[in-house]
């Protein structure tokens, strides 16, 4: 073969691998297409059957013989992609209501009401709070950027449930979803210099937990007075997170230690037989006891019982119970479980409630701006049950609680008095207790805060 031919030759495979590329090239913005829209983006078609495009070219004659077709644009091959849904999320604010919030967004009366009833069958949708978040879903128009036809919508009820509603047939239906979540276990721990609940904060303890804290330890120590700088405290807690590592929820105290003045005060969560769970302390005694000290959270010790020149009268007088400045409208918790004896104004004390606990002991509670629904003379109450809210009416300066604890009729001290013990644990429950403890200390024992504890399970 002459040097010119093989040159020839060569030029020719050159052209058509190049060729051939080319197209390959043009072609890959579209192969992500399905059925015909693929074929059109690989290749040119002629009469039906497909051509090999980059022969034709420098051929006048061959090239004369076909009908080249570039392929299509974006916009006509968009019906054949398979477009993902629009979906988007909706806060829900007080006086909201989910049907408003549906047919604000775009979604048609008819089908938000069919959606809601769909709702119904699992979920009252009058329970939804302000804060809460509604993920409303619409299919996709044909350029992809704008909402549908309204395809459904999901909210979480719990932190680990959910609530989705889609399309059935021709209307909707309803199911209930539980989360795949990953509970662990984290170790915090600190000095406190200003609160406990500042420190813990600072110290990246979650509120839900430092709350409970409090609570907790409600019945023995007073937060106002028996803190000093350099007290610490120590707690083992739960915190549940999502399939990407995201902290979804706070979860429970398991454990905590606060030391106090140089005295060590441990609880530890534990649920005895029948389900039933509450904190105990080393030897397996229920710190919960039958009266609260303290039956509002966040408030601040304003007034001491016993003599006092009243703000008011300008005279002293003695002070027959304790005052916590709060916001107008913070919660008030029943101390213990009791029956209401009195709920209504009551001359000086404004809105009051009393509640009689058993033969000895009853409290009362004072200058309330409202009292709960549903607590009214006669009504059976429970520990922690919100009986009230704060308020500054009757002989008051400022919002506030007026706090009383009555033993046989007469008002005592509530920051002094001894309070009926609780819950003692025995026998089999007591030494299951107490093996539980020491699983719990030896793993707070072998890490360092605020190192990942193992994972005890889901």
């Amino acid at each position: 073969m002459s040097s010119t031919k093989a040159v020839a030759i060569v030029g020719l495979t050159a052209g058509l691998v190049a060729s051939g590329a080319m197209v390959v090239g043009f072609a890959s913005p579209w192969s992500d297409g399905v059925g015909a829209a693929r074929g059109e983006a690989r290749a040119l078609a002629t009469g039906g059957s497909w051509s090999l495009a980059p022969l034709s070219l420098g051929h006048p004659a061959a090239a004369a013989t076909l009908a080249t077709r570039l392929p299509a644009s974006p916009a006509a091959l968009a019906p054949a992609l398979q477009r993902p849904p629009i979906t988007f999320p909706i806060e829900v604010r007080t006086g909201d209501t989910l049907a408003n919030l549906l047919q604000g967004a775009g979604v048609p009366r008819p089908q938000s009401h069919s959606a809601i009833a769909a709702l119904r069958t699992v979920y009252d949708p009058r329970r939804i709070r302000p804060g809460q978040e509604v993920l409303v879903t619409f299919e996709a128009t044909d350029d992809g950027t704008d909402p549908g036809l309204f395809v459904g919508f999901s909210l979480d009820v719990a932190f680990a449930r959910r609530i989705a509603v889609s399309r059935a047939g021709e209307g909707f239906a309803a199911d209930v979803v539980e989360r795949d979540l990953e509970r662990t276990l984290f170790r915090g721990q600190g000095t406190i210099r200003s609160s406990l609940f500042v420190d813990g904060d600072a110290a990246g303890v979650p509120v839900p937990v430092l709350i409970e804290i409090i609570r907790a330890y409600s019945w023995d120590v007073d937060f106002q007075r028996d803190i000093r700088d350099g007290d610490g405290f120590e707690l083992v807690y739960e915190r549940f997170t999502d399939e990407n590592g995201k902290p979804v929820h706070a979860g429970q105290l398991v454990s905590a230690k606060l030391t106090l003045s140089g005295k060590r005060l441990a609880i530890y969560r534990f649920a005895d037989k029948d389900g039933a769970t509450d904190f105990f302390d080393d030897n397996g005694q229920s710190v919960r006891k039958a009266l609260m000290r303290t039956p509002i959270d966040g408030a601040r010790l304003s007034s001491r019982y016993g003599p006092r020149r009243h703000p008011i009268l300008g005279y002293t007088k003695v002070h027959k119970g304790i005052d916590f400045a709060a916001p107008q409208g913070t919660p008030i918790y029943a101390a213990g479980n009791g029956t209401v004896h009195v709920a209504g104004r009551n001359g000086a004390y404004g809105n009051y409630v009393r509640i009689r606990h058993n033969e000895s002991y009853s409290t009362a509670y004072g200058h309330l701006r409202g009292i709960a629904k549903g607590v009214r003379k006669g009504s059976r109450v429970v520990q922690g049950q919100v009986i009230g809210y704060v308020g500054t009416t009757g002989r008051s300066t400022g919002p506030h609680l007026h706090f009383e604890i009555l033993v046989a009729e007469r008002q005592v001290n509530p920051l002094k008095v001894k309070m009926p013990s609780g819950r003692k644990l025995e026998g089999a429950e007591l030494e299951r207790f107490h093996a539980e403890r020491e699983v719990i200390e030896r793993a707070y024992a072998t890490l360092r805060a605020p190192t990942r504890l193992a994972v005890s399970g889901r």
